[in-house]
Order: C-alpha cells, then sequence, then structure tokens
C-alpha cells in the first residue's frame, strides 16, 4: 500500500476513535458531562492520541530503516564481476535503483506487468528499449547482473513496504481498541492526554537537534575519510584549485574561501549602510502609516526567491556593469559574470535583513533615553547619534553578523552572477568562485563517493559549517551580553 494512503487509513482510525472515545466516556456517565473526571474532548483525544502516535513513530523509523536493509541485502548479493575497474559498488546501487524504478514505471504505465518483471529474461539492449519506452535512460554500463539486482531490490522493497503496512496498520487497531475500553468516567484522559502532548512537543524539539547532530556527523565523517585520501596540508595551505577525476588534483581551499570571503564583503558593503539607515529612518522619522506600508514592502525582498535574484545579476546588473566598466566603458571588466556583479546583488538581497533586525533592536532602546536625551537639550539627530546608535550597537553588530553568514552560504547569486573561476585576486571585476559554487560542481552527476574530487565537497561544508557556526554564535554572544544593560 501506498505510504500516503497508509497515513489516511491512520488518521481515519484516528477520527473515528475520536468520536468513539467521546461518546463512551459519555455513555459511561449517562449523558452528564459533570460526572465525567475530564471533559469528554480529553477521553476522544486519548484514542485518537493512542491510535496515531505510535502508528506514526513505526511508520517514520520503518520507511528510514527499510531502505537501508534493502540496500544491504542486494549488495550482499552484489557479484565482483559487476564492478567494473575504475567504478564501485555505490554506483552500481544507483544503476540498480534506477532500473527498478523504470519497471515500476513501466508497470504503472501498462507497458509490462508484474508478472513479466518477476521472471524477465531479456538483453540488455532490450531493458533499454523498455525503460526508455518509459523515458528512463540507462548507462552503458548496466549489464544482466544489474537487472538481476533491480528485481530483486523491487521485490524486498515490495515484501517490505507489505509489512510496513500490516505492522502501521495493526499497531493502530490496537491502540484504537485499548484507549476505547479506558474510555470510562473515572478515567483521567485529561492528565493522559497532557502528558502525551508533552511526549510529543518533546520530540517535536529534539528532531532539530538530532537533525543537526546528524548533518554534523554526515559532514565529520566524510571530511575524516577526505583527509584520508587526500593531504590536510594541502587543502587547507594550497594556493590552487584544479579538480581532476582522472586523478593528479589540486584541491586548495584558500582561493574558493577569498572569493566567499570578497563577494560577501562587498555585499555587506552594500547591504549594511543601506539596511542600516533604512531602519534608522523607519524606527525614528516616519509616519505611523508609511512605517506601516514601508516596512512590509522592504521585507518583501527577504521572500524572493535566490534564483530570480541570480537571473538579475546575470541578465540585468551585469550587462550594466559591462557598458561601464567593459571594453566600451573603463575597460576594467572583461564579462559580466564578476564579483561585483553577484556582491551588489546579494547586497540588495541582504538589505531586509539588516533593516528589519536593526528596526526591531533599535526600536527596543527604552524610550528613557530618548526623553532623557531630549530634555537635556539635544536635537534629535544628536540623540540618534549620541544616544540610541550606541546603545542599540550590540544587536546591531549581531545582526550584520547574521547577514554576513547568510552571505557565506549563499549560492545561486554566485553561480550565475560571479562565474566559475577559482583564483586569488583583489580586482573586483574579475569572475571568481565560492565554497557553496564548488560544492554544487563537485556533486553534480554521478559522484564516485570513494574519490576525492566527490569527497572534496564534504570537507569544504565542513568548512563553511564551521566559518557560518563561528559568526552565529559571535553575534548571539555579543546580542546576549550586552542586551540587559539597556533593559
Amino acid at each position: 500500500m501506498p505510504l500516503h494512503w497508509i497515513i489516511l487509513c491512520v488518521g481515519a482510525l484516528a477520527l473515528i476513535g475520536y468520536a468513539t472515545g467521546r461518546a463512551r466516556a459519555l455513555a459511561s456517565a449517562d449523558g452528564n458531562v459533570r460526572l465525567l473526571h475530564s471533559l469528554p474532548g480529553y477521553y476522544g483525544a486519548n484514542v485518537a492520541m493512542t491510535t496515531i502516535v505510535p502508528a506514526m513513530g513505526v511508520l517514520v523509523i520503518w520507511a528510514l530503516i527499510q531502505p537501508l536493509v534493502v540496500n544491504a541485502l542486494v549488495l550482499s548479493d552484489l557479484p565482483a564481476s559487476a564492478v567494473a575497474p575504475g567504478s564501485s559498488a555505490d554506483l552500481v546501487m544507483s544503476d540498480v535503483r534506477r532500473v527498478a524504478d523504470g519497471l515500476t514505471e513501466a508497470i504503472a504505465q501498462g507497458v509490462t506487468t508484474q508478472s513479466a518483471v518477476a521472471v524477465l529474461d531479456v538483453t540488455v539492449t532490450d531493458l533499454r528499449a523498455l525503460l526508455g519506452s518509459v523515458g528512463v535512460a540507462v548507462g552503458s554500463n548496466v549489464s544482466n547482473d544489474v537487472l538481476q539486482l533491480a528485481r530483486s531490490y523491487r521485490a524486498l522493497n515490495a515484501t517490505g513496504n507489505w509489512m510496513m503496512t500490516l505492522v502501521v496498520l495493526a499497531i493502530a487497531l490496537a491502540g484504537f481498541v485499548w484507549a476505547a475500553r479506558q474510555a470510562d468516567r473515572d478515567y483521567r484522559a485529561r492528565n493522559t492526554v497532557e502528558k502525551g502532548m508533552k511526549a510529543v512537543l518533546v520530540a517535536a524539539a529534539s528532531i532539530a537537534i538530532l537533525t543537526t547532530l546528524g548533518i554534523v556527523l554526515s559532514l565529520v565523517f566524510s571530511t575524516i575519510e577526505f583527509f584520508g585520501l587526500y593531504p590536510a596540508k594541502e587543502f587547507f595551505f594550497s594556493l590552487t584549485w584544479a579538480p581532476s577525476f582522472g586523478g593528479g588534483s589540486e584541491l586548495g581551499l584558500l582561493p574558493l574561501l577569498w572569493g566567499t570571503l570578497y563577494i560577501s564583503l562587498i555585499a555587506l558593503l552594500v547591504a549594511v549602510p543601506i539596511g542600516l539607515f533604512a531602519a534608522i529612518y523607519l524606527a525614528e522619522y516616519a509616519s505611523p502609516k508609511l512605517r506601516a506600508f514601508a516596512k512590509p514592502t522592504l521585507e518583501l525582498l527577504a521572500g524572493i526567491p535566490t534564483i530570480v535574484y541570480g537571473l538579475f545579476a546575470l541578465l540585468t546588473v551585469g550587462p550594466l556593469l559591462m557598458r561601464v566598466f567593459g571594453d566600451d566603458g573603463l575597460g576594467w571588466m572583461q564579462a559580466g559574470t564578476a564579483v561585483m556583479t553577484a556582491g551588489l546583488v546579494m547586497g540588495i538581497m541582504l538589505i531586509p535583513f539588516v533593516s528589519s533586525l536593526s528596526d526591531d533592536i533599535i526600536n527596543s532602546v527604552p524610550q528613557s533615553l530618548r526623553d532623557g536625551s531630549y530634555g537635556l537639550g539635544a536635537t534629535r539627530s544628536e540623540t540618534i547619534k549620541q544616544v540610541i546608535l550606541p546603545a542599540a550597537l550590540p544587536g546591531i553588530a549581531g545582526a550584520i553578523l547574521l547577514a554576513a553568514s547568510r552571505a557565506i552560504g549563499e549560492t545561486m547569486i554566485v553561480v550565475l552572477g560571479a562565474g566559475a573561476a577559482a583564483r586569488l585576486s583583489m580586482n573586483p571585476f574579475d569572475a571568481m568562485t565560492t565554497v557553496t559554487a564548488k560544492i554544487v560542481s563537485q556533486l553534480t552527476g554521478d559522484a564516485d563517493f570513494a574519490s576525492p574530487e566527490a569527497l572534496v565537497a564534504f570537507a569544504l561544508g565542513m568548512s563553511l559549517f564551521v566559518i557560518t557556526l563561528g559568526l552565529n554564535v559571535l553575534a548571539l554572544y555579543i546580542v546576549r551580553k550586552y542586551r540587559e544593560q539597556y533593559e
């Protein structure tokens, strides 16, 4: 049974459980709500919660574990002859999954049948024709061994899905029956529901922590594997980035890190003055009506997808800069893709981050400080310069650091606006690239995760993670350390 049908069945059973629990509780009290320990809704919620929560927990765990188990079982049957020289088991498994998905699609479209797939005995050419009829491309290294493994992969997945369906529905039904039998007027349903909801909230809060931990561990283990294949000294101190999947790669971090910091610096030089001045005007000078219109309008910039900013850099800002600084102008710029192009557009993207956070921080400065300054004869501009901005400076610094971490992690604007050249240059009109852009390029296509050229993406990601984490921690430290002085 498809996953969404399982969820719908469990959800429908939970709704029935809610009505059943509520009705049984009222029936046990002869319809007199005052005789119940808890409100009727708590009895229904107890049945619904006992029905859906354990079943959904098992469903999530099963859905996460089943692919790992299936892959392990299929890999155990993988003959050595199926792995071509220069290839790896991961690439073979990628072909196996693609063929299995293609066979499933062929069955869904009626090109072939389930029974035909189970006994299919065709050549690789016939297989390509079958899968090509449903729009699935098969690589040239697919063999009959891969076809057999794809059948096994489909069969194991089908068996696992049916077992998952039976187990999840059985758990949901058992929870339904057990909780419905407890729906009696003396049962402390409210206490049980509140404890259950507390557990659900704790689990939901733990997801963010566990997700962060999983991301960090995956980066750490892959980075350690990379440094086992490539010297850490060359990665951190080499001035050349020249990956080659045929061997002899030079994977120096410094050119990518320089491009990242250079573009981010230009973006901050654009975003910080404009955003800060906009925040000061909205907080101290704008009328309430103008503020109510201008602030949401300014914050709309934060909702524009970054790919749109990238296209804006490629199609508008780059050609505009070429007319001024290119061969027809000052002659400083060779192409529209350059550090300046990406930096200007990224700065525009960061304006709402700086302005919105700075506006909130300026408004949090106590009115008593303003009144005291005005009482001493200071003008509005003097009050802003000598009282409000110094009081809000720690928060503004934190906002700038958060915007910097956002700029360092940007990808699409860099890919479309800055070019792909990894170089160390001070010229802002040269094409450069960043860490995030190279992570994308190194993992594009069927990457062999046993090679340093693919694993370097994880080392780059780990380096970027450490930098942005440091900026975020520094921003939070500054804000928390000095905030109490002005409360």
